[in-house]
């Protein structure tokens, strides 16, 4: 059975156009962009013509909307051909979906109009300098000012895309001193402005053309309906849902990268020969290559049933966090294997499984790491009193 079978013959259709402009315009001119650390404007506008940015905004405010199942696999593809294309648009869809889910009718109507189109790009903004994983810890806090809006102060890293999103979902404290520190959080919507000073670009291992930057905000003023939805203290329950989406995306990433490995690797074992035989027939390559298929078929089904939960309307993050686990460390581990396959070719930057090998330890870290990951999962066991049936 074809994984798209999941899908209505419409949502097919769409992923199959994304793989089309994969194979046709991403996979020939990749390595060269990858190598020079080019942001790729062409591409990226393309993405926008075929409706990508708008794949969770409903029609009313001018999306292009697809199941959560879909959206995965569109995502798969992108990264397929080049990880940092999906990074391009995963903060974008985690904005998107706060904005659906908990933004006010009025936030709705500025924003994902032209966020559809691509036309405003969007990103979220939570890890800190010296906070890491740990989001309640966060320093960066946004009092009221004399006009009811608020005065922005502290500072955030690894923020992707963030130079060029005209929109930041900022995770923030609006009250310091709140006990529980969750209490105190909040998401404001922030556009770039005096005070905001994106101060550099991040040097990374991989995720190259993209940016991943450090923000530093110095009494950066947001107005008061820049509050999501309108009431404090709710930001960090309301972006926990987000990651939702957002580890769904790491991990449908991951199988991206990992597929791309395999079929690279599958297509170099049977060209190259040594000692009279193509090499997938070596037992040692042909094990390789049987446990990276199987690795990966159980990550994207893995991957496709926490999405079927999601478009469902379930809580997922446990079964979210399963997924980019299982499917970041399926990715990596294929990767290396790509790279022993290939021998010392594997290691030449005239290749792409090095680009493999660089890109694919991003998804074990990003997005929460998978030492979080399995806090979650295994939390959630217990809350549960198991696994779901």
């Amino acid at each position: 059975m074809s994984t798209l079978d999941v899908l209505s013959e419409d949502e097919q259709l769409v992923v199959s156009t994304v793989r089309d402009f994969v194979d046709k315009e991403v996979r020939p001119v990749v390595r060269e962009l990858e190598h020079a650390n080019t942001y790729p404007e062409a591409l990226i506008a393309q993405m926008k013509r075929l409706g990508i940015f708008g794949l969770a905004i409903p029609e009313e405010y001018g999306g292009t909307p697809v199941s959560t199942p879909c959206f995965v696999l569109i995502t798969e593809e992108l990264a397929r051909g080049w990880m940092s294309l999906a990074g391009a648009m995963g903060g974008h869809t985690v904005v998107a979906k706060l904005l659906l889910h908990y933004g006010t009718e009025e936030q709705k109507r500025r924003y994902l109009p032209a966020m559809a189109t691509g036309e405003t790009r969007a990103t979220i903004a939570l890890t800190e300098p010296s906070g890491g994983s740990d989001l309640q810890a966060l320093r960066t806090v946004a009092r009221k000012d004399a006009d009811g809006g608020y005065l922005i102060n502290g500072s955030k890293t690894w923020i992707t895309n963030s130079r060029r999103s005209a929109l930041i979902a900022l995770l923030c404290k609006t009250d310091p001193e709140a006990e529980p520190a969750h209490r105190g959080i909040s998401i404001l919507l922030v556009e770039h402005g005096p005070g905001l000073t994106i101060s550099r670009d991040l040097p990374k291992l991989g995720y190259k053309g993209v940016e991943s930057c450090e923000l530093s905000f110095d009494d950066h003023r947001a107005p008061a309906d820049a509050l999501l939805g309108g009431t404090e203290g709710k930001g960090f329950a309301q972006m926990m849902k987000g990651l939702e989406t957002g580890r769904l995306q790491v991990a449908a990433r991951a199988l991206g990268v990992g597929r791309a490995a395999l079929e690279d690797a599958l297509a170099y074992a049977q060209e190259r020969e040594s000692f009279g035989k193509p090499i997938w027939q070596h037992q040692s390559v042909g094990n390789y290559l049987a446990d990276m298929a199987t690795s990966l078929t159980a990550a994207r089904q893995l991957t496709l049933y926490a999405a079927r939960a999601a478009e469902a309307g379930r809580r997922v993050d446990m079964e979210a966090g399963m997924a980019k686990l299982f499917a970041s460390e399926t990715a990596l581990q294929i990767a290396v294997n790509a790279v022993r396959i290939h021998g010392g070719y594997g290691y030449s930057t005239e290749f792409d499984v090095e680009r493999y090998f660089r890109d694919a330890p991003l998804m074990i870290v990003g997005e929460g790491t998978n030492e979080i990951q399995r806090n979650v999962i295994a939390s959630q066991l217990v809350t549960r009193g198991g696994l779901d049936r």
